[in-house]
C-alpha cells in the first residue's frame, strides 16, 4: 500500500490546484486522473466553447458591419480553422496544467480509475491494466459531472450529440435541434446558428431559463427569434427515429399535438449528473442525495470524517469558479487554520450568449418569494450612451435593492460586457456599497460602467 498525506481525485478546476499547494505546504500527495488533467472546464467547456463563441461572434459582427458603415460583401467561414484554433487553445491550457503539477515537489500525477474500498483507502487502476492500492490521511474528491443522456424512444439508435461530442464536429450542422433550454443549450444554440445552422431549440417548460425572472427569458428570445432560432417551449421529445441520409426524424409534441421534423444533428443538452457511480462510496461513510452529488457541509466535508468533496459533484451550483473557490476554503482551513465557509457565498455567473446574461446574488422573482421589502431599478441597453454608440442596444441592465438599508441584493445585466458589469455589482455587494452611492459615483465616461448612474437613477 502506497501511503500519502492527501490523495486528490479528479484533476479539474478544484483538484489541480488544491493538490500543488497541498505539496507546496509539504503534504505529500497524489493527484488521480481517469482522461485529461484540466476536468470540464479546459477539455470540454469553458475554454473550447468560448473560444468557439468568439469566432460566433466574429461571424455576427461581419454579416452586420453595414450597420456601422463597413461594407462587407461577404465572407467565408472556414469551421476547421475555428476548431483547429479552440483545440490549441485547449491544448496550451492542459499543457501548461501538466508542467505545473509535474514540476511541483511532493506531488504525484497519476492517470487510473479510483475506487473507494474504505474511508481513505483507495484502489487505483492505471492505464496498464494493473491496480495499486493508496490511502491517505485527507481525501478530495473532485470528479465533476458528466452529461445526462434522457431516456427517449430511439435515443441509442441515432448519433445524438453532447456538450462533449459536439465540440469534435469536423463540419457545421445543416439543421440542429438542441434538446433543453439551459444554459448549455443556449450557448451552443446561438454559437451554432452564427456558423450557419439552422437552430430550433426546444425547452420542456413553458420558457427558458426558468430559474431567471420573467423578463430576462422574455428577452433571451426575442434576441434568439431576431437571430432567426427557432424557439419551441412546452414542448417534449416522444422519439427519434434514423432515416436516409443519416438525417434524424424527431417525433415532437407541442400544445399537445404531436409533430414530425427532420434535422440532421441533435444536441442533448437535458442537465448533466455527478460522476460518483464508479467511486465505490458504498464501501465508505459517505453520503449522497438521490441524484448521485455527494452531501458536504458548509466546509466541504462530507460525512465520511477527512473527506472532503468540491466542484461540480457536490452538487448546488456547477460553476469553474465555485469549483475554484471550494479549493480556497479547503486549504484555508486545512493548512491556514482558517474558517471559511460556503455559508452565504456570493455566486456570480455569466452566460455567453451574444449579448452575454450576468447575473448575481437573488433575482425579483426570488425577492418577491421571500417576503422582502424590496426595489427595482432597470433601464434598457438601448439607454445606455456606450452600448447606442457601439451598436449593442439589446438586453438590459437591472438590479434589486433591499429599500431600508439600500444594499443591492442581486442584478441581472443582458447586454454587451454584461458579465463584466454584474462583476462591479457584485464588489459593490461585498464592500456594502448602497445604491445611492453609486448613483452619484464617478466613471470614467464613456464605458458601460457609467450607466450604472443611470440604472440606480430610475429609484426615486
Amino acid at each position: 500500500m502506497k501511503e500519502f498525506d492527501a490523495i486528490v481525485i479528479g484533476a479539474g478546476q478544484a483538484g489541480v490546484p488544491l493538490a500543488k499547494k497541498l505539496a507546496q505546504a509539504g503534504w505529500k500527495t497524489a493527484l488521480i486522473e481517469k482522461r485529461l488533467v484540466g476536468g470540464t472546464c479546459i477539455n470540454d467547456g469553458c475554454t473550447p466553447t468560448k473560444a468557439m463563441v468568439a469566432s460566433a461572434r466574429m461571424a455576427y459582427k461581419a454579416g452586420h458591419s453595414h450597420d456601422l458603415g463597413v461594407e462587407i460583401p461577404s465572407f467565408t467561414l472556414n469551421f476547421k480553422t475555428i476548431m483547429d484554433r479552440k483545440a490549441g487553445i485547449v491544448k496550451q491550457f492542459r499543457e501548461g496544467s501538466v508542467k505545473g503539477i509535474e514540476k511541483t515537489a511532493n506531488l504525484t500525477l497519476i492517470y487510473g480509475d479510483a475506487k473507494f474500498t474504505a474511508d481513505h483507502t483507495l484502489d487505483i487502476k492505471v492505464k496498464d491494466g494493473t491496480t495499486e492500492t493508496f490511502s491517505a490521511k485527507h481525501i478530495f474528491i473532485n470528479t465533476g459531472e458528466s452529461p445526462v443522456i434522457p431516456e427517449i424512444e430511439g435515443v441509442e439508435d441515432i448519433n445524438y450529440l453532447t456538450s462533449t461530442s459536439i465540440l469534435e464536429l469536423e463540419e457545421v450542422p445543416e439543421s440542429l435541434l438542441i434538446v433543453g433550454g439551459g444554459y448549455i443549450g443556449l450557448e451552443f444554440g446561438h454559437m451554432f446558428s452564427r456558423f450557419g445552422s439552422k437552430v430550433t431549440l426546444l425547452e420542456k417548460s413553458d420558457r427558458l431559463l426558468p430559474k431567471e425572472d420573467v423578463d430576462v427569458c422574455e428577452v433571451i428570445s426575442t434576441i434568439f427569434k431576431e437571430d432567426g432560432i427557432e424557439v419551441l417551449t412546452e414542448t417534449k421529445v416522444l422519439k427519434f427515429e434514423l432515416v436516409e441520409d443519416k438525417q434524424i426524424k424527431v417525433t415532437l409534441e407541442h400544445e399537445g399535438i404531436e409533430v414530425s421534423q427532420t434535422y440532421s444533428h441533435v444536441l442533448l443538452a437535458t442537465g448533466r449528473k455527478p460522476q460518483t457511480e464508479t467511486l465505490g462510496l458504498e464501501n465508505t461513510a459517505v453520503e449522497c442525495d438521490d441524484r448521485g452529488h455527494i452531501k458536504v457541509n458548509e466546509f466541504l466535508e462530507t460525512a465520511a470524517s477527512s473527506v472532503y468533496a468540491l466542484g461540480d459533484v457536490k452538487g448546488g451550483p456547477a460553476f469553474t469558479h465555485i469549483s475554484y473557490n471550494d479549493y480556497i476554503i479547503v486549504y484555508n482551513n486545512l493548512v491556514e487554520n482558517g474558517n471559511m465557509s460556503t455559508k452565504d457565498r456570493l455566486v456570480p455567473y455569466c452566460m455567453f450568449t451574444d449579448p452575454q446574461l450576468g447575473r448575481i446574488g437573488i433575482t425579483e422573482t426570488e425577492a418577491s418569494n421571500k417576503g422582502l421589502d424590496y426595489l427595482v431599478a432597470k433601464i434598457p441597453m438601448k439607454n445606455v450612451a456606450r452600448a447606442i454608440e457601439t451598436g449593442e442596444t439589446r438586453g438590459f441592465m437591472k438590479a434589486v435593492v433591499d429599500k431600508k438599508t439600500k444594499q443591492i441584493l442581486g442584478a441581472t445585466i443582458i447586454g454587451e460586457q454584461g458579465g463584466e458589469i454584474m462583476s462591479i455589482l457584485q464588489m459593490a455587494m461585498l464592500g456594502k456599497i448602497t445604491y445611492d452611492q453609486i448613483r452619484i459615483m464617478v466613471f470614467a465616461h464613456p464605458l458601460y460602467a457609467e450607466s450604472l448612474n443611470n440604472l440606480f437613477m430610475t429609484i426615486e
